[in-house]
Protein backbone atom coordinates (compact mmCIF):
# COMPACT_ATOMS: atom_id res chain seq x y z
CA UNK A 1 0.00 0.00 0.00
CA UNK A 2 1.30 3.23 -1.68
CA UNK A 3 1.01 6.53 0.88
CA UNK A 4 -0.24 9.18 -1.81
CA UNK A 5 0.54 13.18 -0.93
CA UNK A 6 -0.93 16.18 -3.13
CA UNK A 7 1.91 19.00 -2.77
CA UNK A 8 3.44 17.47 0.75
CA UNK A 9 -0.19 16.86 2.22
CA UNK A 10 -0.68 12.77 3.19
CA UNK A 11 -4.50 12.33 1.46
CA UNK A 12 -4.61 8.27 1.92
CA UNK A 13 -3.09 5.07 0.52
CA UNK A 14 -3.48 3.31 -2.89
CA UNK A 15 -3.56 -0.18 -3.44
CA UNK A 16 -2.04 0.13 -7.07
CA UNK A 17 0.31 2.92 -7.19
CA UNK A 18 1.74 2.38 -10.43
CA UNK A 19 -2.12 2.28 -12.19
CA UNK A 20 -3.06 5.57 -10.28
CA UNK A 21 0.32 6.91 -11.74
CA UNK A 22 -0.40 5.79 -15.37
CA UNK A 23 -3.69 6.79 -15.20
CA UNK A 24 -2.86 10.63 -14.19
CA UNK A 25 -0.04 10.93 -16.50
CA UNK A 26 -2.49 9.24 -19.17
CA UNK A 27 -5.25 11.94 -18.12
CA UNK A 28 -2.76 14.84 -18.74
CA UNK A 29 -1.69 13.81 -21.72
CA UNK A 30 -5.20 13.91 -22.98
CA UNK A 31 -6.21 16.99 -21.39
CA UNK A 32 -8.67 15.64 -18.60
CA UNK A 33 -6.11 17.06 -16.14
CA UNK A 34 -4.03 19.83 -15.87
CA UNK A 35 -1.23 20.19 -17.80
CA UNK A 36 0.56 21.77 -14.92
CA UNK A 37 -0.16 18.52 -12.69
CA UNK A 38 3.23 16.29 -11.77
CA UNK A 39 3.15 12.90 -10.95
CA UNK A 40 5.84 10.37 -9.71
CA UNK A 41 5.99 7.38 -7.69
CA UNK A 42 9.52 6.99 -5.71
CA UNK A 43 10.19 2.89 -5.41
CA UNK A 44 12.28 3.20 -2.66
CA UNK A 45 9.86 4.61 0.05
CA UNK A 46 6.83 3.50 -1.65
CA UNK A 47 5.28 6.76 -2.20
CA UNK A 48 3.03 8.16 -4.69
CA UNK A 49 3.97 12.47 -4.95
CA UNK A 50 1.08 14.44 -7.05
CA UNK A 51 2.41 18.57 -6.97
CA UNK A 52 0.53 21.20 -8.42
CA UNK A 53 2.30 23.79 -6.60
CA UNK A 54 3.26 27.22 -7.93
CA UNK A 55 6.63 28.45 -8.47
CA UNK A 56 8.11 24.83 -9.00
CA UNK A 57 11.13 24.93 -12.26
CA UNK A 58 9.92 22.50 -15.37
CA UNK A 59 11.20 22.24 -18.73
CA UNK A 60 9.18 20.86 -21.84
CA UNK A 61 10.95 17.20 -23.44
CA UNK A 62 9.09 14.80 -26.42
CA UNK A 63 6.92 12.23 -25.46
CA UNK A 64 8.63 8.76 -26.33
CA UNK A 65 6.66 6.09 -27.40
CA UNK A 66 7.95 2.04 -28.16
CA UNK A 67 11.59 4.09 -28.58
CA UNK A 68 9.65 6.96 -31.21
CA UNK A 69 9.56 10.24 -30.53
CA UNK A 70 5.55 11.25 -30.79
CA UNK A 71 6.80 14.84 -32.16
CA UNK A 72 7.21 13.77 -36.18
CA UNK A 73 8.55 16.23 -38.96
CA UNK A 74 4.65 17.16 -39.83
CA UNK A 75 4.03 18.71 -37.07
CA UNK A 76 7.88 20.54 -37.27
CA UNK A 77 6.30 21.99 -40.51
CA UNK A 78 2.84 22.74 -39.37
CA UNK A 79 4.34 24.43 -36.41
CA UNK A 80 6.41 27.09 -39.19
CA UNK A 81 3.27 27.31 -41.30
CA UNK A 82 1.49 28.84 -38.35
CA UNK A 83 -1.54 25.84 -38.31
CA UNK A 84 -0.46 24.72 -34.76
CA UNK A 85 0.98 26.32 -31.97
CA UNK A 86 2.94 25.40 -29.06
CA UNK A 87 -0.26 24.75 -26.77
CA UNK A 88 -1.71 22.31 -29.35
CA UNK A 89 1.18 20.16 -29.12
CA UNK A 90 0.59 20.47 -25.03
CA UNK A 91 -2.81 19.26 -25.53
CA UNK A 92 -2.50 15.99 -28.06
CA UNK A 93 0.29 14.84 -25.78
CA UNK A 94 3.34 15.24 -28.24
CA UNK A 95 5.18 17.41 -25.68
CA UNK A 96 4.91 17.63 -22.12
CA UNK A 97 6.42 19.71 -19.07
CA UNK A 98 8.12 17.62 -15.97
CA UNK A 99 9.57 19.28 -13.06
CA UNK A 100 12.12 17.80 -10.50
CA UNK A 101 10.04 15.13 -9.15
CA UNK A 102 8.55 13.72 -11.94
CA UNK A 103 12.16 13.81 -13.69
CA UNK A 104 12.63 10.78 -11.07
CA UNK A 105 10.58 8.37 -13.16
CA UNK A 106 11.48 9.59 -16.77
CA UNK A 107 14.76 8.73 -18.96
CA UNK A 108 15.80 10.79 -20.97
CA UNK A 109 17.22 10.43 -24.49
CA UNK A 110 19.70 13.92 -24.83
CA UNK A 111 19.31 13.22 -29.16
CA UNK A 112 17.28 11.18 -31.55
CA UNK A 113 19.54 9.00 -32.35
CA UNK A 114 19.99 8.10 -28.92
CA UNK A 115 16.63 6.35 -27.99
CA UNK A 116 15.95 3.06 -27.10
CA UNK A 117 12.48 1.65 -25.76
CA UNK A 118 13.09 2.30 -21.93
CA UNK A 119 13.52 5.74 -23.19
CA UNK A 120 10.15 7.25 -21.84
CA UNK A 121 11.49 11.39 -23.21
CA UNK A 122 13.62 13.33 -25.93
CA UNK A 123 15.13 16.41 -25.27
CA UNK A 124 13.54 18.82 -27.81
CA UNK A 125 16.96 20.20 -28.61
CA UNK A 126 20.75 19.37 -26.04
CA UNK A 127 21.57 22.93 -25.41
CA UNK A 128 18.68 23.50 -23.38
CA UNK A 129 20.80 22.14 -21.02
CA UNK A 130 22.13 25.87 -20.68
CA UNK A 131 21.01 28.52 -18.74
CA UNK A 132 19.87 31.78 -20.23
CA UNK A 133 23.21 33.14 -19.83
CA UNK A 134 25.45 30.10 -20.67
CA UNK A 135 23.38 30.43 -23.81
CA UNK A 136 25.18 33.72 -25.32
CA UNK A 137 28.40 31.38 -25.21
CA UNK A 138 29.39 30.41 -28.57
CA UNK A 139 30.48 26.95 -28.88
CA UNK A 140 30.32 26.16 -25.31
CA UNK A 141 30.41 22.29 -26.11
CA UNK A 142 34.67 22.93 -26.94
CA UNK A 143 35.54 24.74 -22.98
CA UNK A 144 35.46 23.21 -20.13
CA UNK A 145 32.61 23.20 -17.83
CA UNK A 146 33.42 26.12 -15.06
CA UNK A 147 34.81 28.39 -18.04
CA UNK A 148 31.11 28.38 -19.48
CA UNK A 149 30.06 29.05 -15.83
CA UNK A 150 32.28 31.94 -15.37
CA UNK A 151 31.58 33.32 -19.13
CA UNK A 152 27.84 32.96 -18.14
CA UNK A 153 28.32 34.96 -14.64
CA UNK A 154 30.65 37.75 -16.73
CA UNK A 155 27.62 37.98 -18.91
CA UNK A 156 25.53 39.63 -16.16
CA UNK A 157 28.31 41.92 -15.30
CA UNK A 158 29.12 43.44 -18.64
CA UNK A 159 28.47 46.89 -19.72
CA UNK A 160 25.67 47.32 -22.29
CA UNK A 161 22.37 48.95 -23.70
CA UNK A 162 20.36 47.72 -20.78
CA UNK A 163 17.45 49.30 -22.06
CA UNK A 164 16.55 52.15 -24.92
CA UNK A 165 14.68 54.36 -23.11
CA UNK A 166 17.72 54.98 -20.58
CA UNK A 167 17.73 58.48 -20.54
CA UNK A 168 13.97 58.51 -19.50
CA UNK A 169 14.64 56.62 -16.83
CA UNK A 170 16.14 57.35 -13.10
CA UNK A 171 17.98 54.07 -12.22
CA UNK A 172 20.29 54.04 -9.08
CA UNK A 173 22.93 53.52 -10.88
CA UNK A 174 23.53 52.17 -14.77
CA UNK A 175 25.99 51.59 -17.22
CA UNK A 176 25.59 52.27 -21.10
CA UNK A 177 28.26 51.47 -23.51
CA UNK A 178 28.44 54.27 -26.29
CA UNK A 179 29.27 51.94 -29.24
CA UNK A 180 28.04 48.72 -28.47
CA UNK A 181 28.06 45.95 -31.19
CA UNK A 182 26.05 42.96 -32.48
CA UNK A 183 28.59 39.82 -32.16
CA UNK A 184 30.47 38.31 -35.43
CA UNK A 185 29.19 35.09 -33.70
CA UNK A 186 26.15 34.63 -32.29
CA UNK A 187 24.05 32.23 -30.55
CA UNK A 188 20.15 31.20 -31.46
CA UNK A 189 19.88 32.87 -28.01
CA UNK A 190 21.35 36.09 -29.39
CA UNK A 191 18.19 36.72 -31.67
CA UNK A 192 15.25 34.78 -29.78
CA UNK A 193 16.07 36.81 -26.86
CA UNK A 194 16.08 40.23 -28.97
CA UNK A 195 19.45 40.74 -27.74
CA UNK A 196 21.07 42.34 -30.76
CA UNK A 197 18.87 45.11 -29.64
CA UNK A 198 20.76 45.39 -26.86
CA UNK A 199 24.33 43.70 -27.12
CA UNK A 200 27.15 43.78 -24.05
CA UNK A 201 29.95 44.22 -25.92
CA UNK A 202 32.12 44.85 -29.18
CA UNK A 203 34.55 43.19 -31.81
CA UNK A 204 38.19 43.71 -31.50
CA UNK A 205 40.83 42.79 -33.77
CA UNK A 206 43.19 40.17 -30.93
CA UNK A 207 46.68 38.75 -31.68
CA UNK A 208 47.55 35.84 -29.42
CA UNK A 209 50.95 36.59 -28.60
CA UNK A 210 53.39 37.95 -25.09
CA UNK A 211 53.96 41.61 -25.61
CA UNK A 212 57.49 41.83 -23.44
CA UNK A 213 55.80 40.51 -20.79
CA UNK A 214 53.51 43.15 -20.32
CA UNK A 215 50.79 40.42 -20.87
CA UNK A 216 51.36 37.81 -18.13
CA UNK A 217 48.82 36.42 -15.82
CA UNK A 218 45.94 37.66 -17.75
CA UNK A 219 46.62 41.17 -17.89
CA UNK A 220 45.75 42.59 -21.04
CA UNK A 221 47.84 44.96 -23.69
CA UNK A 222 45.47 47.59 -25.44
CA UNK A 223 46.08 50.01 -28.67
CA UNK A 224 45.73 53.31 -27.73
CA UNK A 225 44.49 54.60 -30.65
CA UNK A 226 41.33 51.72 -30.84
CA UNK A 227 40.53 53.41 -27.88
CA UNK A 228 40.49 56.66 -28.43
CA UNK A 229 38.40 55.81 -31.86
CA UNK A 230 35.53 54.98 -29.14
CA UNK A 231 36.33 51.29 -28.00
CA UNK A 232 34.69 49.70 -24.70
CA UNK A 233 33.82 53.91 -23.90
CA UNK A 234 30.62 53.68 -21.62
CA UNK A 235 28.54 55.93 -19.41
CA UNK A 236 28.14 55.51 -15.73
CA UNK A 237 24.73 57.18 -14.52
CA UNK A 238 24.46 57.62 -10.71
CA UNK A 239 20.93 59.35 -9.63
CA UNK A 240 20.89 61.30 -6.07
CA UNK A 241 17.12 62.08 -4.67
CA UNK A 242 15.98 64.87 -2.05
CA UNK A 243 12.54 65.28 -0.81
CA UNK A 244 10.95 67.97 0.90
CA UNK A 245 9.22 66.64 3.68
CA UNK A 246 6.58 67.38 6.06
CA UNK A 247 6.85 66.87 10.01
CA UNK A 248 4.50 67.03 12.60
CA UNK A 249 4.05 70.77 13.81
CA UNK A 250 3.52 71.93 10.41
CA UNK A 251 7.03 72.11 10.09
CA UNK A 252 9.04 71.01 6.52
CA UNK A 253 12.51 70.77 4.97
CA UNK A 254 13.28 73.76 2.50
CA UNK A 255 14.86 73.31 -0.71
CA UNK A 256 16.97 76.26 -1.71
CA UNK A 257 20.58 77.80 -0.21
CA UNK A 258 20.94 77.91 3.54
CA UNK A 259 21.62 81.04 5.48
CA UNK A 260 25.03 81.50 6.69
CA UNK A 261 24.24 81.00 10.37
CA UNK A 262 22.24 77.54 9.90
CA UNK A 263 23.87 74.93 11.82
CA UNK A 264 25.91 72.53 9.57
CA UNK A 265 26.43 75.55 6.99
CA UNK A 266 29.54 74.39 4.25
CA UNK A 267 30.69 78.12 3.37
CA UNK A 268 29.77 80.52 0.40
CA UNK A 269 32.18 78.63 -1.96
CA UNK A 270 30.02 74.95 -1.13
CA UNK A 271 26.81 76.68 -2.75
CA UNK A 272 28.59 79.07 -5.92
CA UNK A 273 27.78 76.62 -8.50
CA UNK A 274 23.91 76.13 -7.29
CA UNK A 275 21.45 78.83 -8.82
CA UNK A 276 18.67 80.44 -6.74
CA UNK A 277 16.46 77.80 -6.24
CA UNK A 278 19.78 75.50 -4.91
CA UNK A 279 19.28 72.93 -7.50
CA UNK A 280 21.96 72.44 -9.60
CA UNK A 281 21.71 72.89 -13.06
CA UNK A 282 22.08 70.39 -16.09
CA UNK A 283 25.25 70.39 -18.05
CA UNK A 284 27.55 71.19 -14.57
CA UNK A 285 30.21 69.75 -14.12
CA UNK A 286 30.84 68.45 -10.37
CA UNK A 287 33.41 67.03 -8.85
CA UNK A 288 34.02 64.77 -5.19
CA UNK A 289 31.44 65.92 -2.26
CA UNK A 290 29.78 69.17 -4.37
CA UNK A 291 26.37 70.05 -3.44
CA UNK A 292 23.85 68.71 -5.69
CA UNK A 293 20.31 70.02 -4.16
CA UNK A 294 20.91 72.32 -1.37
CA UNK A 295 18.36 72.04 1.65
CA UNK A 296 17.79 72.98 5.27
CA UNK A 297 15.58 70.36 7.68
CA UNK A 298 14.24 70.97 11.23
CA UNK A 299 15.63 69.38 13.91
CA UNK A 300 13.22 67.23 16.09
CA UNK A 301 12.21 65.33 18.78
CA UNK A 302 14.68 68.10 21.05
CA UNK A 303 11.55 68.92 22.99
CA UNK A 304 8.21 67.24 23.90
CA UNK A 305 6.19 66.63 20.69
CA UNK A 306 3.52 69.58 21.14
CA UNK A 307 6.68 71.71 22.04
CA UNK A 308 8.98 72.29 19.17
CA UNK A 309 11.52 74.93 19.37
CA UNK A 310 11.36 77.11 16.18
CA UNK A 311 13.69 79.34 14.85
CA UNK A 312 16.80 79.21 13.43
CA UNK A 313 18.76 77.69 15.92
CA UNK A 314 16.66 74.34 14.99
CA UNK A 315 17.26 74.15 11.51
CA UNK A 316 20.73 71.93 9.88
CA UNK A 317 21.66 71.88 6.82
CA UNK A 318 21.07 68.47 5.25
CA UNK A 319 21.97 69.01 1.67
CA UNK A 320 22.50 66.02 -0.99
CA UNK A 321 26.37 66.02 -1.86
CA UNK A 322 28.37 64.07 -4.83
CA UNK A 323 29.30 60.80 -3.51
CA UNK A 324 32.89 60.65 -2.36
CA UNK A 325 35.60 60.35 -4.96
CA UNK A 326 33.34 60.38 -7.60
CA UNK A 327 32.73 63.23 -10.25
CA UNK A 328 31.14 64.06 -13.15
CA UNK A 329 28.51 65.98 -15.07
CA UNK A 330 24.91 66.97 -14.72
CA UNK A 331 22.95 64.94 -17.06
CA UNK A 332 18.86 65.68 -16.13
CA UNK A 333 17.25 67.19 -13.38
CA UNK A 334 13.56 65.77 -12.67
CA UNK A 335 11.52 68.05 -10.03
CA UNK A 336 7.95 65.93 -9.52
CA UNK A 337 5.80 64.76 -6.62
CA UNK A 338 5.48 61.62 -4.49
CA UNK A 339 2.79 60.21 -3.43
CA UNK A 340 1.90 62.36 -0.10
CA UNK A 341 2.24 65.24 -2.40
CA UNK A 342 5.62 66.44 -1.12
CA UNK A 343 8.17 67.93 -3.68
CA UNK A 344 10.79 65.16 -5.19
CA UNK A 345 13.81 66.27 -7.09
CA UNK A 346 15.77 63.99 -9.07
CA UNK A 347 19.25 64.44 -10.17
CA UNK A 348 21.49 62.37 -12.74
CA UNK A 349 24.84 62.79 -12.81
CA UNK A 350 27.05 60.70 -16.00
CA UNK A 351 30.61 60.58 -15.75
CA UNK A 352 32.46 58.98 -19.25
CA UNK A 353 34.17 56.00 -18.85
CA UNK A 354 37.05 55.68 -21.20
CA UNK A 355 39.15 52.33 -20.93
CA UNK A 356 41.94 52.54 -19.08
CA UNK A 357 44.67 50.47 -16.94
CA UNK A 358 42.89 48.17 -14.50
CA UNK A 359 40.03 47.96 -15.87
CA UNK A 360 38.24 44.64 -16.50
CA UNK A 361 37.23 42.75 -19.59
CA UNK A 362 36.52 39.91 -20.65
CA UNK A 363 35.48 37.31 -23.44
CA UNK A 364 32.40 35.07 -23.33
CA UNK A 365 34.71 32.09 -22.21
CA UNK A 366 35.59 32.81 -19.06
CA UNK A 367 38.99 34.53 -19.87
CA UNK A 368 38.77 37.80 -17.85
CA UNK A 369 41.39 40.23 -17.32
CA UNK A 370 43.03 43.70 -16.14
CA UNK A 371 44.54 46.11 -19.38
CA UNK A 372 47.94 46.46 -17.97
CA UNK A 373 49.33 48.49 -20.51
CA UNK A 374 47.74 51.44 -23.29
CA UNK A 375 50.29 51.03 -25.88
CA UNK A 376 49.92 53.80 -29.17
CA UNK A 377 49.23 52.05 -32.68
CA UNK A 378 52.47 52.87 -33.82
CA UNK A 379 54.47 50.43 -31.45
CA UNK A 380 51.89 47.76 -31.62
CA UNK A 381 52.45 44.84 -33.66
CA UNK A 382 50.82 44.54 -37.37
CA UNK A 383 50.41 41.62 -39.79
CA UNK A 384 51.69 41.95 -43.48
CA UNK A 385 48.43 44.23 -44.75
CA UNK A 386 49.12 46.28 -42.32
CA UNK A 387 45.86 45.48 -39.95
CA UNK A 388 46.92 46.68 -36.21
CA UNK A 389 45.29 44.20 -33.33
CA UNK A 390 43.15 45.86 -30.80
CA UNK A 391 44.29 44.09 -28.60
CA UNK A 392 47.28 41.58 -27.67
CA UNK A 393 46.06 38.35 -25.58
CA UNK A 394 48.59 35.85 -23.73
CA UNK A 395 48.70 32.65 -25.31
CA UNK A 396 49.65 30.91 -22.42
CA UNK A 397 45.78 31.98 -20.75
CA UNK A 398 45.01 29.13 -23.02
CA UNK A 399 46.27 25.42 -22.63
CA UNK A 400 45.43 25.47 -18.70
CA UNK A 401 41.71 27.14 -19.08
CA UNK A 402 41.44 24.30 -22.24
CA UNK A 403 39.41 27.12 -23.02
CA UNK A 404 39.37 25.93 -27.13
CA UNK A 405 35.72 27.63 -27.88
CA UNK A 406 37.59 31.24 -27.70
CA UNK A 407 39.83 29.59 -30.74
CA UNK A 408 37.20 28.82 -32.80
CA UNK A 409 35.47 31.75 -32.34
CA UNK A 410 38.48 33.88 -33.09
CA UNK A 411 38.35 31.68 -36.46
CA UNK A 412 34.47 31.77 -36.57
CA UNK A 413 34.52 35.83 -36.34
CA UNK A 414 37.23 36.44 -39.02
CA UNK A 415 35.37 34.35 -41.36
CA UNK A 416 31.97 36.74 -40.62
CA UNK A 417 34.12 39.98 -40.34
CA UNK A 418 35.64 39.03 -44.19
CA UNK A 419 32.45 37.35 -45.44
CA UNK A 420 30.04 40.27 -43.84
CA UNK A 421 27.43 37.53 -42.51
CA UNK A 422 27.14 37.00 -38.55
CA UNK A 423 28.30 32.91 -37.67
CA UNK A 424 25.29 30.95 -35.41
CA UNK A 425 27.88 28.99 -33.08
CA UNK A 426 25.11 27.30 -30.37
CA UNK A 427 25.63 24.79 -27.77
CA UNK A 428 26.45 20.99 -29.75
CA UNK A 429 25.31 22.50 -32.98
CA UNK A 430 27.72 25.45 -34.14
CA UNK A 431 29.35 25.69 -37.76
CA UNK A 432 32.62 22.87 -37.40
CA UNK A 433 36.05 23.60 -37.59
CA UNK A 434 36.92 22.09 -41.31
CA UNK A 435 34.06 24.17 -42.65
CA UNK A 436 35.43 27.43 -41.05
CA UNK A 437 39.13 26.81 -42.35
CA UNK A 438 38.19 25.96 -45.71
CA UNK A 439 36.05 29.37 -45.67
CA UNK A 440 39.20 31.01 -44.29
CA UNK A 441 41.81 29.61 -47.31
CA UNK A 442 39.04 30.86 -50.09
CA UNK A 443 39.10 33.85 -48.71
CA UNK A 444 42.16 34.69 -49.12
CA UNK A 445 44.12 33.63 -45.34
CA UNK A 446 45.87 30.65 -43.78
CA UNK A 447 43.61 28.28 -43.01
CA UNK A 448 44.55 28.18 -39.46
CA UNK A 449 44.01 32.20 -38.56
CA UNK A 450 47.70 32.56 -38.32
CA UNK A 451 49.21 35.72 -40.02
CA UNK A 452 52.88 36.61 -40.33
CA UNK A 453 53.71 39.48 -38.10
CA UNK A 454 56.24 42.76 -37.94
CA UNK A 455 57.03 44.43 -34.44
CA UNK A 456 56.04 47.83 -34.67
CA UNK A 457 58.86 49.38 -32.91
CA UNK A 458 61.62 48.32 -35.23
CA UNK A 459 59.50 46.38 -38.08
CA UNK A 460 61.23 43.29 -37.27
CA UNK A 461 59.48 40.34 -38.66
CA UNK A 462 58.40 38.00 -35.98
CA UNK A 463 60.44 35.00 -36.34
CA UNK A 464 56.80 32.80 -35.52
CA UNK A 465 52.98 33.36 -37.15
CA UNK A 466 50.62 34.95 -34.76
CA UNK A 467 47.08 33.77 -34.07
CA UNK A 468 45.18 36.65 -35.07
CA UNK A 469 41.35 37.35 -35.83
CA UNK A 470 38.21 38.71 -34.03
CA UNK A 471 36.54 37.92 -30.73
CA UNK A 472 33.65 39.74 -29.06
CA UNK A 473 34.55 41.64 -25.95
CA UNK A 474 32.62 42.42 -22.64
CA UNK A 475 33.78 45.75 -21.10
CA UNK A 476 32.93 44.56 -17.31
CA UNK A 477 31.17 46.99 -14.46
CA UNK A 478 34.89 46.59 -12.41
CA UNK A 479 35.81 49.82 -13.14
CA UNK A 480 39.23 51.26 -11.18
CA UNK A 481 37.63 54.85 -10.92
CA UNK A 482 34.87 53.39 -9.35
CA UNK A 483 37.16 51.46 -6.88
CA UNK A 484 40.39 53.81 -6.51
CA UNK A 485 40.52 54.36 -2.42
CA UNK A 486 43.36 56.07 -0.34
CA UNK A 487 43.09 58.04 2.62
CA UNK A 488 45.35 59.96 5.31
CA UNK A 489 42.97 61.45 8.40
CA UNK A 490 39.28 61.35 8.12
CA UNK A 491 36.05 60.47 9.69
CA UNK A 492 35.61 57.71 12.40
CA UNK A 493 32.59 55.78 14.03
CA UNK A 494 30.90 56.87 16.87
CA UNK A 495 31.03 53.17 18.67
CA UNK A 496 34.34 52.29 18.77
CA UNK A 497 36.39 55.34 17.10
CA UNK A 498 37.69 53.55 14.78
CA UNK A 499 38.12 55.03 11.01
CA UNK A 500 34.86 54.59 8.74
CA UNK A 501 34.25 51.65 6.38
CA UNK A 502 33.91 52.25 2.53
CA UNK A 503 35.00 54.26 -0.16
CA UNK A 504 31.47 56.21 -0.17
CA UNK A 505 32.53 57.35 3.75
CA UNK A 506 35.86 58.15 3.24
CA UNK A 507 36.75 54.91 5.25
CA UNK A 508 40.26 53.46 6.40
CA UNK A 509 41.85 50.71 4.38
CA UNK A 510 42.21 47.78 6.72
CA UNK A 511 45.31 45.62 7.31
CA UNK A 512 45.21 42.37 8.82
CA UNK A 513 47.50 39.42 9.94
CA UNK A 514 48.72 38.87 6.32
CA UNK A 515 49.68 42.46 5.51
CA UNK A 516 50.83 42.47 9.39
CA UNK A 517 53.17 39.84 8.09
CA UNK A 518 54.21 41.37 4.32
CA UNK A 519 55.58 44.67 6.22
CA UNK A 520 57.27 43.02 9.06
CA UNK A 521 59.43 40.77 6.03
CA UNK A 522 59.86 44.02 4.33
CA UNK A 523 61.72 45.38 7.10
CA UNK A 524 59.01 47.96 7.91
CA UNK A 525 57.72 47.20 11.17
CA UNK A 526 57.59 50.60 12.32
CA UNK A 527 54.89 51.42 9.67
CA UNK A 528 52.87 49.23 12.03
CA UNK A 529 53.18 51.35 15.00
CA UNK A 530 51.20 53.81 13.16
CA UNK A 531 48.86 51.65 11.23
CA UNK A 532 47.37 49.63 14.18
CA UNK A 533 46.99 52.60 16.32
CA UNK A 534 43.92 54.40 14.37
CA UNK A 535 41.72 54.38 17.98
CA UNK A 536 44.58 54.54 20.39
CA UNK A 537 43.81 56.07 23.66
CA UNK A 538 44.17 57.47 27.39
CA UNK A 539 42.23 54.95 29.62
CA UNK A 540 42.41 56.06 33.47
CA UNK A 541 42.96 52.67 35.21
CA UNK A 542 42.61 51.89 39.08
CA UNK A 543 45.85 50.53 40.02
CA UNK A 544 44.06 49.12 43.48
CA UNK A 545 41.10 47.48 41.43
CA UNK A 546 41.90 47.57 37.98
CA UNK A 547 39.00 49.05 37.00
CA UNK A 548 38.62 51.75 34.76
CA UNK A 549 38.11 55.11 36.32
CA UNK A 550 35.96 58.04 35.77
CA UNK A 551 37.04 61.57 34.33
CA UNK A 552 35.51 64.57 36.50
CA UNK A 553 36.36 67.45 34.28
CA UNK A 554 34.52 70.12 36.74
CA UNK A 555 36.94 69.01 39.42
CA UNK A 556 39.48 67.97 37.57
CA UNK A 557 40.53 64.89 39.22
CA UNK A 558 40.41 61.20 38.05
CA UNK A 559 38.04 59.20 40.56
CA UNK A 560 37.88 55.32 40.95
CA UNK A 561 34.39 54.17 41.47
CA UNK A 562 35.38 51.84 44.02
CA UNK A 563 38.12 53.25 45.65
CA UNK A 564 37.86 56.91 45.39
CA UNK A 565 41.07 59.10 44.31
CA UNK A 566 42.88 56.59 44.61
CA UNK A 567 46.51 55.86 42.40
CA UNK A 568 45.35 56.09 38.90
CA UNK A 569 47.09 55.70 36.20
CA UNK A 570 46.56 56.95 32.47
CA UNK A 571 47.07 53.19 30.73
CA UNK A 572 47.66 53.76 26.53
CA UNK A 573 44.95 50.95 24.48
CA UNK A 574 43.14 51.02 21.73
CA UNK A 575 39.43 52.05 22.24
CA UNK A 576 38.01 48.81 21.00
CA UNK A 577 39.20 47.09 23.90
CA UNK A 578 38.34 49.68 26.36
CA UNK A 579 34.89 48.83 24.62
CA UNK A 580 35.04 45.45 26.02
CA UNK A 581 35.54 46.16 28.94
CA UNK A 582 32.53 48.43 29.26
CA UNK A 583 30.35 45.35 27.77
CA UNK A 584 31.83 43.19 30.25
CA UNK A 585 31.07 45.41 32.77
CA UNK A 586 27.33 45.32 31.57
CA UNK A 587 27.01 41.76 31.49
CA UNK A 588 28.34 41.99 35.28
CA UNK A 589 31.88 40.45 34.97
CA UNK A 590 34.20 42.54 36.84
CA UNK A 591 37.44 43.13 34.69
CA UNK A 592 40.38 43.85 36.43
CA UNK A 593 43.40 45.18 34.23
CA UNK A 594 46.52 44.52 35.75
CA UNK A 595 49.05 47.55 36.00
CA UNK A 596 52.36 47.13 35.29
CA UNK A 597 55.58 48.74 36.75
CA UNK A 598 55.34 52.08 34.31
Amino acid sequence: MANVFVNGRFIGVAPEAQKIVNMIRDGRRTGKFSDQTNVAYHFNSDEVIIVTDSGRVRRPLVIVQNGKPKLQQADIDKLRKGEINWSDLLKTGVIEYLDAEEEENAYIALRESNLTTQHTHLELNPAIILGLSASFVPYPEHNRGDRVNYGAKMVGQSIGLFATNYLLRADSKSNVMIYPQEPLVQTYMHTSQEFIEHPNGMNVVMAFGSFEGYNMEDAIVINKNSIERGLLWSYMYRTYEAEQKRYMGGQEDVIGIPSPNVRGYAGEDAYKHLPEDGIINPETKVNSDDILIARTSPLRFLGTMDQFITGIENIRETSVALRHGDEGIVDRVFVSETIDGTKLIKIVVRDPKIPEIGDKLASRHGQKGVIAIVVPQEDMPFSEDGTVPDIVFNSHSIPSRMTMGQLLEVIAAKVAALSGKPIFAPAFGGVPEEQLRSSLKKLGYKEDGKETMYEGRGGRRLSSQIFMGCCFYKKLDHLVSNKIHARSRGPVTLLTKQPTEGRSKEGGLRLGEMEKDVLIAHGAALTLKERFDSDKTLVPICTKCGMVATNDRIRNTKICPLDGESNIVDVEMSYAFKLMLDELKSMLIYQKVVVGEE
